[in-house]
């Protein structure tokens, strides 16, 4: 019997390990699945919502690591982390995405000589002054497994020397929890709850630093919200590190009472909302990869994204953070000029399925 723990840090990361926990449920006979969540981003309310929704048991493992310092909070991951390894001693570390989680797991696992995949590997923005960057980089160029979204990825680990025998090729896993909940999506009453109706509101969420921990990129985002908020809806779900900016940096009374605010929602509302909406303005990487599977117009405000697929082949407009550009952005797509999209490659529903068979397959041969 194998043994192989999965860790989750943050909530993108449950809606990654939910299908793979589905899938090694089928290999009951075969491999021992935990899940480990770090509680590096621990809200109980919308922690528990998440496990509900996405239908994954309790975690094996809480480390109630918390907030904190990047540095501390890896280092207290990986103290943490190693305790359980100790314990468990499991043939396989999977991580997802690109959480301090990811790599503080990741490093402990490979210095106690546990092989190590990485779901959502090859991802690059090119942007070393993002943290989850680094995270990326420091974890591919650790990990015995390469699990590739996209054919961007791909090409970056080669790039980057990785050897062609550890890189599958196996698609979304993000896509196999959309997909498998589309039926709670539709059945959501989201709409009806904030009076909304389908393509006739605009969804906005926002986190990323470069947007809302300065005063003026903030105070800019706001004003073009007010701005369209005149004559269109805006459902805003306010991150924790915006509600927290707003309020340190005084802005709460420039928000205009046609704003609709909104505390973090759950998975299967929040999908509704994106499903339903107009138009939808991020800084997320899951969101740009949603949208594009969904067909709804997505304006990212980045400079960069490490999902091109989502814009060369997708509805995602990578507009920057110039707040004209967003404006014009915004005002092109209520006109109508839109990106018609297409969903990339293997984004069908089936990657936890090509992943487990394909790590049960390599545990076994090593």
């Amino acid at each position: 019997m194998k043994k192989i723990i999965s860790v989750v840090g943050a909530r993108p990361n449950f809606m990654k390990v939910a299908p793979i926990n589905f899938e090694f449920s089928k290999y009951r006979n075969k491999v021992t699945h935990l899940i480990c969540h770090t509680g590096q981003h621990y809200d109980e309310k919308m922690s528990k919502i998440f496990f509900e929704e996405l239908g994954l048991p309790k975690p094996d493992f809480y480390l109630g690591i918390g907030q904190g310092s990047h540095a501390l909070q890896t280092a207290g991951i990986m103290v943490a982390f190693e305790k359980i390894l100790l314990q468990e001693n499991p043939d396989l570390v999977i991580v997802v995405g690109d959480v301090n989680s990811t790599i503080a797991c990741s490093l402990v696992a490979k210095k106690m000589q546990i092989r190590v995949a990485h779901i959502e590997a090859g991802l690059r923005s090119n942007d070393m002054s993002m943290p989850e960057e680094i995270n990326r980089v420091l974890t591919d160029a650790i990990s015995d497994y390469l699990f590739v979204t996209e054919k961007s990825g791909e090409e970056n680990l080669y790039k980057e020397g990785v050897a062609k025998e550890k890189i599958f090729m196996v698609g979304n896993i993000m896509i196999d929890t959309l997909i498998n909940n589309l039926p709670k999506i539709e059945a959501s009453e989201i709409l009806k709850d904030f009076r909304l109706q389908k393509s006739k509101f605009i969804l906005a969420t926002l986190h990323r630093p470069s947007n809302v921990d300065n005063k003026e990129s903030l105070s800019n985002i706001i004003d073009i919200l007010n701005k369209h908020a005149k004559t269109n809806k805006i459902i805003f779900p306010v991150h924790p590190r915006t509600k927290s900016n707003i309020t340190r940096l005084g802005l709460e009374k420039e928000i205009s009472d046609n704003l609709i605010l909104c505390e973090p929602l759950g998975y299967i509302d929040f999908l509704n909302l994106l499903k339903n909406a107009a138009l939808v303005l991020t800084d997320s990487g899951g969101i740009q990869e949603e949208s594009t599977f969904l067909g709804v117009q997505c304006i990212t405000l980045r400079e960069n994204t490490e999902r091109p697929s989502t814009v060369d082949i997708g509805t995602n407009h990578l507009i920057g953070t110039d707040i004209n550009k967003v404006d014009q952005a915004i005002k092109d797509i209520l006109a109508q000029k839109i990106k018609k999209g297409a969903i990339p490659p293997l984004w069908d529903g089936r990657t936890a399925e090509r992943i487990c068979f394909k790590l049960l397959e390599l545990i076994e041969k090593n």
